[in-house]
């Protein structure tokens, strides 16, 4: 892919010269590694500020678990959780006028109001299959989105691991997901895509994907990754606390910035911060 640059509240994501750290903030009570810890508007904007502090380029809110198993919340609850947080972020202009925020929703409700609050970016793990109204809203509202391979939901997704071509299948839907939201009207400099690790993908898939990650630079648009902490990662540790799953993530950022991806998403901005500086050296 050739040198792109998308800019976000002012700021130049040079893609393929460095990788980005989309922060998680996760304002729900279920999570799967941190839920509980950042529900309360307080804990949401330290944790938004340490983030910050500690080098996040983009922060990534969201009011839905998308855990396995997670059920689904009303429309009215997701965007009290997230809206709170982030006009309470825009407000602190001092801290956070510079500050790319995305938002991680499957509604379109939820990203026509979040937009409109302040987020930058809309990042959506159905990939803008969920709602039929996500890819024309986000055309309207003129953003960013990223696109994420799932199948089913999170109340079903660890039951649809039975692919034929893992790799192939992945690149058809993000493929066929990237033309329809081009004609729905999203600039395609507007399109990230994700392969979505751990997301109906078993141990061994998780792994071929990191393992053939190059394999979607051929689509043509910037690449994120969200290794951070998952359960692939306690498997090979045999490590049950996604909180002490670091430095396994730290390997699987790693794994992932040779494959050339442009965006870590991580809970553990501090530790990667220094990871991708120095896996940005050797391999970039």
């Amino acid at each position: 892919m050739s040198a792109r640059t998308l800019k976000l509240r002012g700021r130049p994501f040079v893609w393929g010269s460095s990788t980005y750290l989309m922060g998680v903030l996760n304002v729900t009570p279920d999570s799967f590694s941190d839920g509980g810890k950042f529900n309360t508007l307080e804990g949401a904007l330290a944790q938004a500020q340490y983030l910050v502090d500690c080098g996040a380029d983009i922060i990534d809110i969201g009011g839905q678990s998308t855990r396995p198993g997670a059920g689904e919340i009303s429309l009215s609850e997701e965007l009290n959780r997230v809206l709170s947080v982030l006009q309470a972020l825009r407000q602190r202009q001092d801290i956070y006028a510079a500050v790319p925020i995305s938002v991680d929703t499957t509604r379109a409700a939820v990203a026509k109001a979040a937009v409109e609050a302040g987020a930058d970016l809309v990042n959506d793990i159905s990939g803008g299959t969920f709602d039929p109204d996500m890819l024309p809203t986000v055309a309207s509202l003129g953003v960013p989105l990223a696109l994420m391979h799932m199948r089913g939901t999170p109340q079903t997704m660890q039951r649809l691991t039975d692919y034929q071509d893992l790799i192939g299948e992945i690149y058809q839907f993000l493929d066929s997901q990237i033309a329809a939201a081009v004609a729905a009207g999203i600039d395609k400099e507007r399109i990230i895509i994700d392969p979505g690790i751990g997301f109906a993908k078993n141990y061994h898939q998780n792994l071929e994907i990191l393992q053939s990650l190059s394999s979607f630079r051929s689509l043509d648009c910037p690449v994120l990754v969200g290794p951070s902490r998952k359960s692939f990662i306690g498997h090979i540790l045999q490590q049950p606390d996604p909180q002490a799953r670091v430095w396994g993530t730290a390997a699987a950022c790693c794994a992932a910035i040779v494959g050339k991806a442009d965006i870590l998403r991580v809970h553990d901005v501090k530790e990667m911060r220094d990871v991708c500086r120095v896996a940005d050296r050797i391999f970039r």
